[in-house]
């Protein structure tokens, strides 16, 4: 496993830009998924995007695709998620995962590894 830490979050108007990042600690990022998860308090973590290990392949939930982009750095073990044209609806804390082996990288329970969140708030 790793240890990750999340970083850039902020309050930003609507419309605006964010980049959250994602710092690992260990020998196994290289070879993990990673992906951001949010959530707002009282609702249930809910998925935005995933990676897998060497960045070729990306998801995103419906709801960011076309505004938010991940990406990975693994001689930096760090994973990026750049956030453009935000919404109000984008307010959560922003938390990474990894994963090495989980069934659906959509879900939550499939992760081994969490940060402690950054918190996103945008205003209308």
């Amino acid at each position: 496993q790793v240890h990750l830490e999340e970083s850039g979050g902020g309050l930003v108007q609507a419309g605006g830009s964010l980049r959250l990042s994602c710092a690992a600690s260990g020998h196994t990022f290289s070879s993990a998924r990673m992906a951001w998860f949010r959530q707002e308090p009282g609702k249930d973590r809910e998925f935005v995007a995933t990676i897998n290990w060497n960045g070729d392949s990306t998801y995103y939930a419906d709801s960011v695709k076309g505004r938010f982009t991940i990406s990975r750095d693994n001689a930096q073990k760090t994973m990026y998620l750049q956030m453009s044209g935000l919404k109000p609806e984008d307010t959560a804390v922003y938390f990474c995962a990894a994963t090495w082996g989980g069934l659906d990288p959509t879900s939550w329970t499939s992760y081994h590894s969490w940060g402690q969140g950054t918190q996103v708030a945008v205003s209308s």
